[in-house]
């Protein structure tokens, strides 16, 4: 068996798309999103066969859930077409595909065989990866006394498929991370380096290819930017980029892979220097135990900007005067203007879904965040992204007081009005995906 390295940990966080919600689809507009504290961990771990066996398989496991785990076969494909993974059936439980995992992992091995470097299927080797993720990623509906010790991952009780998620960008995170420790355990540090510009535009810009194509379109990436960078301005990258690659398994698609990837083309504007969360304040998520279907809404929007072009076009660009105002409030603190956009977002959104048709900011999370902001120290309230019933997104002082002012509002809210409203631990910040250091019984305990 080739040398490899024993363990690898990537992390990426999630996001908040705090003002840019549908224009950031449109290159002409930009998006401000902040990371989140919460972040999805990859580990992985070499597997060594028995004495005469050869394997040639690739382990994906998510151990917080029921009976989530993946089995794939990998073979390569003429042509430069780089490699195919193939899910292998366990046989001992129902056969269930997991379509991010299986198309990051045509993507980056694919990638990774098809450098100029002379890489080869040989640098590929048996391999586990684990994903683990912070418990805000998804609502529970149990509960804890408060002498239960917290684990930072929990096990939901339920199988993925079934799991309420806040809204936090799971699947970017998940794919940026997975992306990150597939380059890590297999590439030399001369080839890929996370903490070099060169290593993050890789990782983002495989990131981008991987996410889009297990969605089934070209998104306009602001989750992947973030997970990858942290806490920016964004605009999207021109769709064109990806459009014509050829789908995994076919002949020339491993070097296309590599030509788009390492493409000096790439044109999204990440700006970090914008963004930043002046001492003092916090970005605080409220999970409403709800979810988003946010393809249908984007449906709705994209309808209605159709057939009212004008009135759009003059919507939009209200809300990108409101992304520069919010983000330079937010730097410096200043917490009239950072009232003042945040309600110009929260009313410019609820126009645009009234006129749509699309739920963006649905009145129940109306009447939550009226009243949340109408209590001592809640600076400003949205409905962050695309809107609907994702965890709602508050920036509040950070002071004790005002933390205890939010729940004990937040109980009292639920019981009265028979929701299950709560305050998410994730907190927002700035960075973005990070190579871990390695703990073998820190990543391995649930």
């Amino acid at each position: 068996m080739p040398e490899h390295k024993n363990s690898s940990v990537v992390s990426a966080p999630g996001k908040v798309l705090l003002a840019g919600g549908y224009i950031v689809l449109d290159r002409d507009y930009s998006g401000l999103v902040f990371g989140l504290s919460a972040r999805i961990n990859v580990v992985s771990h070499p597997i060594q066969p028995t004495q005469g066996v050869h394997l040639t398989e690739i382990v994906v496991e998510s151990p917080q859930f029921d009976d989530d785990s993946w089995v794939y076969g990998y073979t390569p494909v003429e042509g430069h077409g780089g490699v195919k993974v193939t899910q292998l059936d366990p046989g001992t439980k129902p056969f269930k595909p997991n379509h991010f995992v299986e198309t990051t992992l045509n993507y980056v091995l694919s990638y990774i065989v098809s450098l100029p470097a002379k890489q080869t299927l040989s640098s590929i080797h048996p391999a586990k990866f684990t994903i683990l993720a912070d418990n805000d990623y998804y609502s529970t509906t149990t509960t804890t006394s408060p002498s239960t010790p917290q684990r930072r991952f929990r096990h939901l009780g339920q199988t993925i498929s079934k799991a309420n998620k806040t809204g936090l960008g799971s699947s970017a995170a998940l794919v940026t991370s997975l992306t990150g420790c597939l380059l890590s355990h297999y590439l030399p540090r001369s080839l890929f380096d996370l903490s070099t510009p060169s290593g993050r535009r890789t990782l983002h810009n495989l990131s981008q290819a991987a996410h889009c194509a297990a969605q089934g379109k070209i998104g306009s990436g602001f989750d992947v930017a973030s997970a990858v960078y942290g806490s920016c301005v964004y605009r999207r990258f021109s769709p064109s980029l990806l459009s014509a690659l050829p789908p995994p398994g076919t002949r020339g698609f491993g070097r296309a892979v590599v030509e788009t990837v390492n493409s000096p083309d790439w044109d999204q504007e990440i700006s970090k220097e914008e963004t930043d969360l002046a001492e003092g304040l916090k970005i605080r998520m409220v999970d409403v135990t709800g979810g988003t279907a946010t393809v249908s809404m984007v449906k709705l929007v994209n309808a209605w900007r159709e057939g009212n072009k004008a009135e759009a076009d003059g919507l939009f660009a209200e809300l990108e005067g409101e992304v520069k105002v919010l983000a330079g409030a937010l730097k410096v603190g200043d917490e009239q203007a950072i009232k003042r956009a945040m309600g110009e977002v929260r009313r410019l959104m609820k126009r645009m879904g009234v006129e749509s048709g699309a739920e963006i900011e649905p009145d129940s999370q109306t009447k939550l965040l009226d009243e949340l902001e109408g209590l001592e120290g809640v600076v400003g309230s949205v409905v962050p992204g695309a809107g609907g019933y994702d965890a709602a997104a508050l920036v509040i002082r950070d002071d004790e007081g005002t933390l205890g002012r939010v729940e004990r509002f937040l109980g009292e809210y639920s019981q009265r009005e028979g929701v299950k409203a709560r305050l998410l631990d994730v907190l927002g910040e700035v960075e973005g995906a990070r190579l871990e250091s390695w703990d073998g019984g820190r990543w391995q305990e649930l």
